[in-house]
């Protein structure tokens, strides 16, 4: 049985950018689209938060830093293949004022702190793969949340692929596949779940083998 750990904010949660405050089907979100196109002999576990950011502290919404939970997480459900990180977009937030050069080098502190963990087999790391969260989309009720965060969205990618070169770890482009709703700018849509499940999968058994 291979073990993967999905870490990351409302959209691994399965947050509906249709209704708020509601929660897509486990089946329909996209964890649960990798668990089932992976099939037997893997578990696919879901810790997804809403409103987690890579490392930094909400002055608002308390206790939503990745960073302080991450090496908790790892070892509550080690030992573990593979961890899936898919972080940043709350890092956006104006409250924040982050440059997506400082964004990714948050998803790189996580990625190093799986890296130099115990959670795999025999006390060895697990692999970790780094997924660049897409651009936010048309924002509607999160627009001053969110204010200036379109275009710093769309330099994202850039820096999280320098930055899984850097530490050596495995990359994918979420871009490449889905698009944040419109209907909230933020979050996805059943078809994206769909579409990411089915691509990380691919993903997966490239690097599990």
């Amino acid at each position: 049985m291979k073990t993967i750990l999905c870490y990351g904010d409302s959209n691994t949660w399965g947050a509906d950018p249709a209704i708020e405050d509601n929660r897509l089907a486990r089946d329909v979100r996209w964890p649960g689209v990798l668990r089932n196109a992976l099939g037997d002999g893997y578990l696919v576990i879901e810790e997804g938060l809403n409103g987690r950011t890579t490392v930094w502290d909400d002055p608002i919404e308390g206790y939503k830093n990745g960073k302080e939970y991450l090496i908790p997480c790892l070892n509550t459900h080690k030992p573990l293949d593979l961890v899936i990180v898919m972080l940043g977009t709350n890092d956006l937030k104006k409250r924040f004022s982050l440059s997506p050069y400082d964004i990714a080098a948050g998803a790189g502190v996580l990625i190093k702190m799986i890296q130099q963990s115990e959670c795999g087999y025999n006390k060895s790391a697990p692999k970790a793969l780094l997924m660049c969260p897409p651009p936010v989309g048309k924002l509607s009720k999160y627009a001053d949340m969110f204010e200036d965060a379109v275009p710093r969205s769309k330099r994202l990618a850039e820096h999280y692929r320098r930055v899984a070169e850097e530490l050596g770890c495995e990359f994918f482009d979420t871009s490449k596949v889905i698009v944040s709703s419109d209907l909230d700018g933020i979050h996805f849509e059943p078809g994206e779940h769909q579409k990411l499940g089915l691509a990380v999968a691919a993903e997966v058994r490239r690097i599990l083998g």
